[in-house]
């Protein structure tokens, strides 16, 4: 499933990846760079800048700069990985 990310809100995309991942689904994920994060800029922005300065760079915590890692990131996290 190849899946367009131009003008997509990311965490619902990222939740519609998952399931279909979950599914057995192989997803391909193209422009991840213009996705869209939803709410205001100068909170999410000092999120990440203040989770950036919160360790030292070679221990973490690491931020991925990269908009394809960054959008792999979102949707690993949304996938279970404990399993009992």
């Amino acid at each position: 499933m190849i899946i367009d990310a131009t003008d997509l809100l990311v965490g619902r995309m990222a939740s519609f990846a998952a399931k279909q991942a979950l599914l057995g689904e192989k997803i391909d994920i193209i422009n991840c760079e213009k996705a869209v994060i939803s709410g205001n800029t100068h909170e999410i922005l000092a999120k990440y800048k203040q989770k950036q300065q919160r360790g030292i760079p070679s221990k973490g915590p690491f931020i991925h700069r990269m908009p394809d890692a960054f959008v792999k990131r979102i949707i690993r996290n949304m996938l279970p990985y404990k399993q009992d």
